[in-house]
């Protein structure tokens, strides 16, 4: 078999599933094309550049193999595939594990009986053996006016609390020593279960953002919670991160500032609020890490709403950001607002203000390390050069620590260091003797 990932860390979970029953009923992962009777592509349908690279890609492997099954979430809009590429053998949206397993059967039967000690208890990982992605619910409630994700995937889902922390358990058994948990709205976790209760160490745990924090944390383990909506709740979850329990690390995606685009995108929480709650979690934390993500040019954005974003950004000093030109989604409801298009050339110039005042903050911020010593936990090794994360550095997104000198050290150690310069994102350090 070969596999083709696109798109968020959620889809990766979402391959990662259908890899392990693949590997659990004997089927071998292909490295390339041409060692694969049968090549499945996972895709992501988010915005337009992520609808065209699924296409690009589905047209790479039809063209390199030609027996191409697709799911995802672009799969939800099948005809969009088919116009593009009608002879694929099977489309099926997100999450359609079954289905996508039913395909295969049909054009590349299994030789042989499965057996399950063919695939480790933690399942098929793509990612490095040191660090996971913990996925705890599907879909989203919410009805962000740029956003498709719910038309794709649905409302909230949510995993019960003992399935999760199972999970976790096996994770941590096969030498995980960070877990990544995932979700379109971690904070708004059981929700749709009702906060339902299960019995995980002894003890009965609710299905609750904060009950799973704190069940997380007991596992010995770095765990860093990204896509949570500051929910009134969080502040609970912050006293966790001051007694050690989880990464003092919070990724909210915020998106704008400007109260007039906030009520257009439709966002659940208001730009003046959440500057009084990031001023107490650094009150109770002060080394707290706050990341988020932020779009700039939707429809009706003007000068003053982005200079109120620049003002908001100033005051929040915010550590890691990433910041997106508005791109209309087919299907999403910010395209029947009926305001004025911002355009290409002002969303632009927009971004690069953005993030070069983005770059100033964090470039401040990361000055003021030096020379602390800190713990990392090295991903990769490059020329001699440790390549590491601290606990505010989630990986692929966020800054890394630069560790020269590291001979010894190997991937997925932990390392003691002291940080000797900071660049805009990226720390630089030597081993703490």
């Amino acid at each position: 078999m070969g596999f083709v990932s696109l798109g968020c860390p959620k889809a990766l979970v979402d391959s990662e599933r259908i890899l392990t029953r693949l590997r659990a009923e004997g089927y071998e992962i292909a490295a390339t094309y041409g060692k694969a009777d049968l090549v499945i592509v996972n895709t992501c349908g988010f915005i337009d550049a992520a609808v065209d690279e699924s296409l690009d890609a589905i047209g790479e492997a039809l063209a390199e193999n030609g027996k191409v099954i697709v799911t995802g979430c672009l799969g939800a809009q099948p005809q969009k595939i088919l116009d593009r590429h009608p002879q694929v053998l099977k489309i099926t949206g997100p999450q359609r594990y079954e289905e996508v397993m039913a395909s295969v059967h049909e054009h590349l039967p299994p030789t042989h009986e499965p057996f399950l000690d063919l695939i480790p208890a933690q399942g098929v990982k793509l990612t490095p053996r040191h660090y996971a992605y913990l996925k705890i619910s599907e879909g989203c409630n919410h009805r962000c006016s740029f956003c498709i994700i719910p038309s794709l995937r649905g409302d909230l889902v949510s995993r019960p609390i003992g399935e999760v922390m199972r999970e976790a358990e096996q994770l941590v058994r096969a030498g995980v020593k960070e877990i990544l948990v995932v979700s379109q709205d971690t904070s708004a976790y059981g929700v749709d279960l009702k906060y339902a209760s299960q019995t995980w160490r002894d003890k009965q745990r609710r299905a609750h953002f904060y009950d799973l924090t704190q069940a997380l944390g007991e596992l010995g383990v770095w765990i860093r919670l990204h896509y949570v909506y500051p929910y009134p709740h969080v502040d609970k979850v912050v006293e966790l991160m001051t007694e050690g329990r989880v990464l003092p690390y919070l990724d909210i995606p915020f998106q704008h500032a400007s109260k007039r685009i906030l009520k257009l995108m439709k966002r659940p929480a208001a730009a003046a609020d959440t500057l009084q709650r990031i001023a107490a979690w650094r009150r109770q934390i002060p080394d707290i890490t706050i990341r988020s993500t932020f779009i700039v040019g939707f429809p009706g954005e003007t000068e003053e709403d982005f200079e109120q974003l620049l003002e908001w950004l100033h005051v929040a000093q915010l550590d890691r950001v990433g910041c997106f030109e508005y791109s209309p989604v087919e299907g999403a409801a910010a395209n029947d607002l009926r305001q004025p298009e911002v355009p290409a050339a002002v969303k632009q110039e927009r971004r690069a203000r953005f993030m070069e005042l983005a770059a100033q903050i964090s470039a401040e911020r990361l000055a003021q390390k030096i020379g602390r010593r800190m713990q990392v936990l090295v991903d990769r090794i490059e020329g001699g050069v440790a390549v590491a994360r601290s606990s505010s550095d989630a990986p692929e997104i966020d800054g890394v620590v630069n560790i020269r000198g590291a001979n010894k050290l190997a991937v997925g150690d932990w390392a003691q260091v002291r940080i000797t310069k900071a660049t805009a994102y990226d720390l630089e350090a030597k081993l703490d003797k």
